[in-house]
């Protein structure tokens, strides 16, 4: 445990502080019994002095313990607040694509800051409730055990059934404190969705229907939160009762005690003390046990998420993957969505070195497929996938994507500048390269002209920017990753034709020396592919340059082509 040292170190201060400010009540008990005895004023003063000089004593002493356990408290969580929120972080961005794919954003990021958030109200409560009273009640035992053993008795026998009761309410509320948690959870996450698509709710005339559907989200919250709300007040009404009982009582059973001469003046003071120490941390245990299953139920979403394993990760004696040639083949691949919709069956294709593959196919027929396998996005039904001979089940997936160049159909930008949009293709570059690789995409004009050039901001998902400027960033930052194996996935299908224009001679020279894989349906951009395969049914239908293809009778290819016009990139 990387924070041993801090965390013995809190607990040994809590403790001692802890003990001293139960044993500083036994001398007010002894101050009041020279104070009401007999005997020589001046020695009766004498002796009160001493007894007070003691108590500042003891009470320097308990501040200064709790001073130091509050420094090595401050250190202790600070770094365990640290590191949760990184292994969050780590085993978060691990999980597979399909993961994301079905889950909110905003419930995600509302998961990881509830449970460092939970951590933080635990150990505040366990450090100084749970463990001060467990310290306080041991030694006020101890302590009237000595004095009168009925005393102790009765105290015992309230804080046995005080916090049975407890045990009990917190067990039967934890279900509506989950049920809480996962209706914030669902709220939240209908938020982030209804703000990120912010635009299709404007001009679907979405609003009246979303509010509607934020009114029923916060509705039950507020309906459960009333719920646990209530239940706490009873509780607490319930409380009030027996803590009322157990002053009256245990006052009682000291009149009794004080009339056979059992127990002194003093001894009341000490059993007032006793009692308003116990009232006051008991109370306090029982919101804090409440408290503390309600951060569990917070926690308990993220919890979830770190138990769950990563549906894709390298195996045990994975290797990293080295493309000399670039030669992908997918033999026998089998894939099912779910392990019921069928993709691909006995799928098979060899793409060899430096050839640019052009993949066409209706909508659903597994072209974007493709691509989600090679890169591992999904893992293979049946079958594998090799390059340059490396079964890509078998190498590092880090190894694997630093190999491939992906042009997304829509690519999503930080919300960074355009500098560091492009650089993410190759962290380390110089701003000079960055440049290079922007002009050659052809948009450092439309960078020049930012406010603030390449040093501009590009909003979250790089809304500030148009679809064919996010997709000449992602080919500038492509151009500047310079991978050995390119996939372009419609990657000039925001492009107007004039911006197409423009790219033409970039996406040619991006292309040049490497395995490319292009995923279109406007034909006219893969005229002039090396190769063309039509892919329909979960395997390939039609095989061949465009020049066959087109002629082919009956074939798929020759019908779009028909129905389409235009150039490859010259």
């Amino acid at each position: 445990m990387r924070y041993k040292l801090l965390f013995t170190g809190m607990t040994l201060f809590i403790i001692t502080a802890s003990s001293v400010g139960v044993l500083i009540p036994l001398y007010f008990k002894k101050f009041f019994d020279v104070l009401t005895g007999s005997g020589d004023t001046t020695v009766v003063a004498t002796a009160l002095i001493y007894i007070l000089v003691v108590i500042g004593a003891l009470e320097l002493i308990q501040w200064l313990f709790w001073r130091l356990s509050g420094l090595a408290a401050t250190y202790f969580q600070a770094g365990v607040l640290h590191d949760l929120q990184q292994s969050c972080f780590e085993y978060l961005h691990r999980h597979s694509f399909s993961f994301f794919n079905d889950n909110f954003v905003g419930s995600l990021v509302k998961r990881v800051r509830y449970f460092a958030r939970a951590f933080e109200s635990i150990a505040d409560k366990v450090s100084w409730h749970i463990l001060p009273l467990i310290v306080n009640i041991i030694i006020i035992i101890a302590v009237l055990l000595r004095r009168n053993w009925w005393l102790a008795v009765g105290m015992l026998v309230w804080l046995l059934i005080f916090m049975s009761v407890n045990v009990l309410f917190v067990r039967f509320k934890l279900r509506y404190d989950i049920a809480k948690a996962a209706a914030e959870t669902a709220s939240t996450g209908l938020l982030a969705d209804t703000i990120t698509n912010h635009h299709t709710v404007k001009l679907f005339n979405g609003y009246a229907r979303e509010v509607r559907s934020s009114y029923r989200a916060i509705k039950k919250v507020t309906d459960l939160r009333l719920l646990t709300w209530n239940l706490d007040n009873i509780f607490e009404a319930f409380q009030g009762l027996l803590t009322v009982f157990l002053e009256v009582g245990i006052f009682y059973l000291a009149v009794r005690l004080w009339q056979r001469g059992l127990i002194t003046v003093g001894d009341f003071v000490l059993v007032q003390a006793y009692i308003l120490n116990i009232i006051i941390r008991v109370w306090d245990f029982g919101k804090m046990l409440r408290n503390i299953y309600a951060d569990l139920a917070d926690a308990n979403d993220m919890t979830e998420i770190l138990l769950l394993p990563h549906e894709i990760k390298d195996v045990p004696s994975a290797v990293k993957l080295k493309v000399g040639q670039g030669v992908i083949e997918f033999r026998d691949v089998d894939f099912y969505y779910h392990q019921t919709r069928k993709v691909l069956r006995r799928f098979n294709l060899r793409i060899p070195a430096r050839q640019r593959l052009a993949v066409i196919g209706p909508s659903g027929a597994g072209k974007s497929t493709l691509v989600k396998l090679l890169l591992r996005s999904h893992e293979v039904t049946g079958g594998k996938i090799l390059i340059d001979g490396q079964n890509i089940a078998r190498v590092t997936q880090e190894s694997l994507w630093h190999n491939i160049s992906l042009v997304p159909q829509d690519p999503v930008l930080f919300h960074r500048t355009l500098k560091e949009n492009i650089r993410y293709g190759r962290p380390g570059a110089t701003d000079a390269a960055v440049m290079r690789a922007a002009k050659r995409a052809h948009c450092h004009q439309f960078i020049m002209d930012s406010p603030d050039g390449y040093d501009t901001y590009v909003g979250e998902r790089g809304v500030k920017l148009s679809g064919g400027e996010r997709q000449r960033i992602a080919i500038a930052r492509a151009i500047l990753r310079n991978a050995p194996i390119l996939v372009l996935d419609e990657a000039t299908s925001s492009l107007d034709s004039e911006s197409e224009m423009l790219i033409q001679d970039a996406l040619r020279q991006l292309m040049r020396d490497k395995t490319v894989i292009v995923i279109a349906h406007r034909l006219s951009t893969i005229r002039k592919a090396d190769r063309i395969i039509v892919v329909d049914s979960g395997g390939i239908t039609e095989d061949g340059t465009h020049e066959q293809l087109s002629r082919k009778k009956n074939g798929l290819y020759a019908k779009l082509w028909k129905l389409q016009a235009g150039g490859f990139i010259q």
